[in-house]
């Protein structure tokens, strides 16, 4: 049996954080679920040093970037914001269960990459308009 492999988690790194609904079910396309996750991120902040760059919610996963001050954050950071909202959405949305799948998916990079920095930004930003 393989196990998953560990996330690369460094001091000043971005990570584009995506998570995606339980299922691949378009969950997220009520306005209530939009402000429930960025109630979820300032929460989240609130407790944990880190900046957020991006947040792009679609209807059934979202995009985040995000640069935790301390790296080893990002687990606590992340479980944090997807514990909150699928609470909340479940409530919303009248439902039981696993809201998320089980394990966002991560990439980093240096936040001195400026380049690969706004390239994330802007595919993430451009996502909504497609």
């Amino acid at each position: 049996m393989v196990g998953r492999r560990l996330r690369v988690l460094a001091d000043e790194h971005c990570h584009h954080v995506t998570v995606r609904c339980n299922n691949r079910d378009f969950l997220l396309h009520r306005s209530q679920c939009r402000d429930v996750l960025l109630g979820a991120v300032f929460r989240a902040k609130a407790r944990y040093d880190f900046h957020v760059y991006g947040v792009c919610v679609m209807s059934n996963h979202v995009h985040y970037l995000i640069a935790p001050k301390v790296a080893s954050e990002l687990p606590k950071i992340m479980q944090a914001i997807n514990w909150y909202s699928a609470m909340c959405m479940n409530r919303i949305l009248k439902r039981k269960g696993h809201f998320w799948e089980a394990r966002y998916g991560s990439s980093s990079f240096p936040v001195s990459d400026h380049r690969r920095v706004l390239n994330t930004l802007r595919y993430i930003v451009c996502q909504k308009l497609r």
